[in-house]
């Protein structure tokens, strides 16, 4: 399993082709669903699929095109090689966004509550998809040096140059599992985020906050700058959704909404201090305190919305500090990102109302005004 068999099924079609292929019907049979739930207009999903998916195709390769020009300028009729992998997700992402923008204008129907519609089967389709990665032997990380981790699917192995192969870390099966782990929560959020846009929102904070940390890792990424194009996409996707979800809960109240903010600011900028454990722990008691003040006092179980990814923190921190061990930095830049959606769901505590209380959850979907 650390190296594929091969990188077609049969006949010539590759491994990357099918699997991308089983992640769109999966997005479309689960898009289906929510289109019922939410009385979309009959076959809504499949005329938007005829939308999105070549909008997204496109915007996939014209993203990695425009950030791999200097690959392309021998033999610019390679751009259209698209079976040989070069494509870029969050290219997909803005692709397929624009399409389902479009589409919403032209049938008069709100585009956010179209988004949390398609949204939780657009991340199922990335977890399925990164496999591709796996077949086409990309999207890989550092080399392991230490035996103990060398080992599918911590990571696979790779050509060294020289006719043999070397381990490094399976980044591919990183943002898979994170992306499966993040469709689960939007799943079961799905039902309880009655404000249109709240889902994409929180899909936006979920993948972006795995990808910022992953693609660091990579080997193959483009920087813009001091980081990488996908990080700062990653950086801003989390911003705007942070803004969104906390103007959605707070918006009435000025020193809340800006407290709230201000918090998860500095709990987002928690990603640019992983090397320094005393201004990261600084940072962390401050975007705490910032959002204590803006709350009010959590009792009994509530406090776990907090409580939890604390804990998880100081973990992650003390390991670092503590342990000379390579392999725990990257567990506590991982508890990084993973605590991220968890302080945002505790700031945003009042959107997860009870979905019987709600009609519009069950109305139709409402015009674009």
């Amino acid at each position: 399993m650390a190296i594929p068999y091969s990188r077609t099924l049969f006949l010539g079609v590759s491994w990357y082709s099918v699997l991308i292929v089983a992640g769109i019907l999966c997005a479309i049979l689960l898009a289906e669903q929510e289109e019922r739930r939410r009385k979309l207009p009959k076959d809504t999903v499949i005329d938007l699929a005829l939308w999105v998916i070549p909008f997204g195709i496109v915007g996939a390769r014209l993203y990695y095109v425009l950030m791999s020009l200097d690959q392309f300028r021998a033999n610019p009729v390679s751009v259209l090689y698209i079976w040989e992998g070069g494509i870029a997700i969050y290219g997909g992402i803005l692709g397929g966004l624009l399409a389902a923008f479009l589409y919403a204008r032209r049938k008069k129907l709100n585009f956010l509550t179209l988004a949390d519609a398609l949204i939780p089967g657009v991340l199922l389709a990335q977890a399925i998809g990164r496999w591709g990665n796996y077949f086409n032997m990309e999207c890989y990380g550092p080399e392991i040096l230490s035996p103990a981790f060398q080992f599918f699917p911590v990571g696979v192995l790779i050509p060294d140059g020289t006719g043999g192969y070397a381990w490094h870390m399976a980044t591919f099966f990183y943002e898979s599992l994170w992306n499966l782990c993040g469709f689960l929560a939007l799943w079961g959020l799905r039902k309880r985020q009655n404000r249109p846009g709240n889902l994409l929102a929180w899909y936006l904070l979920i993948y972006g906050s795995g990808r910022f940390i992953i693609e660091q890792l990579r080997q193959d990424s483009l920087y813009v700058g001091s980081l990488r194009a996908s990080q700062w996409l990653s950086l801003i996707f989390c911003i705007a959704a942070a803004l969104w979800l906390l103007w959605g809960c707070y918006g009435k109240n000025r020193w809340k909404i800006w407290l709230s903010l201000l918090s998860a600011l500095l709990l987002i900028s928690r990603w640019f201090l992983l090397n320094e454990p005393l201004w990261y722990g600084l940072v962390l008691l401050a975007g705490l305190t910032a959002g204590h003040t803006a709350l009010a006092p959590l009792k009994g179980k509530a406090r776990l919305f907090w409580l939890l990814p604390f804990f998880l923190d100081l973990a992650g921190l003390a390991l670092c500090v503590f342990s000379s061990a390579s392999f725990f930095p990257h567990l506590h830049t991982a508890l990084c990102s993973v605590t991220l959606p968890l302080y945002l769901g505790w700031l945003s505590g009042p959107s997860f109302s009870s979905p019987s209380t709600h009609a519009k959850e069950t109305e139709p979907c409402p015009p674009e005004t």
